[in-house]
């Protein structure tokens, strides 16, 4: 099975009006594979899935895998109607995905039984590995400890994103469920590395890819005080980057680089322009660091 360690990209995906922008999108899968990242997740929240129909999913998934063959790539896999989740899960796995990042059902706010359930269920049917993805604020869940360690012995769910924002749920899951555990907020990324963490799914890693790889094997190495340098100069722009609502700041910086158009599909908005104005300077600030 894959390894689910180092720096992971949750692709953005790019639209030129309301198409996807499919040139854009393997241009970029190439540009972060070559920089480092050791796998690509397409069609988590920050590629916009919720606004994607399933044919569109799959038609990114089937761009992102024909740009960068032989890289891992895993697909975001979410969803509140069981039978439909399991009926995408079929079609996706047709294809050769490293993995499968999947967040408990949204907004119907199970148990922690209902939780096991629905995990174990889409386990079972898996051909490949399932990373769960912890994001209370996003499902209006939260995955509690036992539940983890529980899913944990399934032979098929063998990481986890945290975004639980629990430390000391952090350091048991690390400890105690043998799950590797990647960070899923940007800015834990050093503590979760430095607690024994195996990497990180990190939006803001569009962007200085070859930083976030330098902190993983800086730590991996044991050199934290040279992690920790290289962590504070990215902290400004990640802290910018979630300024608003992900992915509108980080598709206004990849358009500032000329790499695509900002656009974002109704709900989500564009970056203001006094937050494009900060980015810009950030990203002015980090090409002279």
């Amino acid at each position: 099975m894959t390894g689910f360690s180092g720096i992971w990209v949750p692709l953005v995906t790019p639209f030129r009006g309301d198409a996807i922008d499919f040139a854009s999108l393997q241009a970029l899968a190439r540009r972060l594979v070559d920089a480092g990242a050791s796998g690509l997740v397409a069609c988590g929240s920050t590629g916009e899935a919720a606004a994607l129909d399933e044919d569109e999913q799959l038609a990114v998934l089937d761009a992102v895998l024909a740009a960068v063959p032989g890289a891992p790539v895993m697909m975001g896999l979410a969803g509140n109607n069981l039978r439909a989740v399991l009926g995408r899960l079929e079609r996706v796995q047709q294809r050769p995905v490293a993995g499968l990042l999947v967040p408990p059902p949204y907004y119907i706010r199970p148990s922690q039984a209902g939780l096991t359930e629905y995990f174990r269920t889409l386990a079972d049917a898996a051909l490949v590995p399932l990373v769960l993805y912890n994001i209370p604020y996003r499902t209006g869940v939260t995955m509690e400890f036992n539940t983890l360690a529980g899913l944990a012995r399934h032979d098929r769910i063998v990481a986890l994103k945290d975004c639980g924002g629990d430390p000391v749920l952090t350091m048991r899951l690390i400890t105690e469920t043998g799950l590797q555990v990647l960070a899923g907020e940007d800015h834990q990324l050093l503590s979760t590395l430095a607690l024994g963490g195996s990497g990180g799914i990190m939006a803001s890693a569009h962007l200085r890819t070859g930083l976030f790889v330098q902190i993983v094997r800086l730590v991996e190495h044991g050199a934290l005080t040279e992690a920790r340098d290289r962590f504070y100069r990215l902290l400004p722009l990640i802290r910018l980057l979630f300024r608003e609502p992900n992915p509108g700041p980080l598709k206004a910086a990849l358009s500032m680089m000329g790499w695509m158009d900002d656009g974002l599909r109704a709900p989500l908005q564009q970056a203001t322009p006094a937050l494009c104005e900060q980015i810009g300077m950030e990203l002015k600030r980090l090409e002279c660091a």
